[in-house]
């Protein structure tokens, strides 16, 4: 591996289905014009992968396409005569709710970088 550095202020981190100590740094080093996506192990990297920032816009439509397909489908209009609580009923049984950890569609910002945590041999 090459040099740990702080993640730069225009990046993110992200969490591993797997447990919290799997982790994904994503940022963007603007000098370089890549994007760098590292995948790491506590305090670990175990890899990582430099995107040219050209290549960015292919990434962001692979999401999106994949945000969309399990996205739910937006809810219809209820027939007239039937308000908003028949509505409101049907979701709260429709089958278990989903929780939103974060938004991928945009860029974040962090104002603070996350240093990684020293070695102990």
């Amino acid at each position: 591996m090459g040099e740990v550095r702080p993640i730069p202020s225009f990046g993110d981190l992200f969490t591993d289905l797997r447990g919290a100590d799997r982790t994904m740094r994503v940022s963007y080093h603007p000098d370089r014009g890549a994007v760098v996506l590292s995948l790491w192990s506590g305090t670990v990297c175990r890899g990582s992968f430099r995107m040219p920032g050209a290549d960015v816009h292919r990434l962001l439509a692979l999401l999106t396409e994949i945000q969309e397909s399990v996205a739910p489908p937006e809810p219809a209009a209820p027939p007239p005569g039937e308000g908003p609580a028949v509505v409101a009923d049907e979701a709260a049984t429709s089958g278990p709710s989903l929780e939103k950890t974060g938004e991928i569609s945009g860029t974040t910002h962090r104002s603070v970088p996350i240093l990684p945590a020293p070695r102990v041999a």
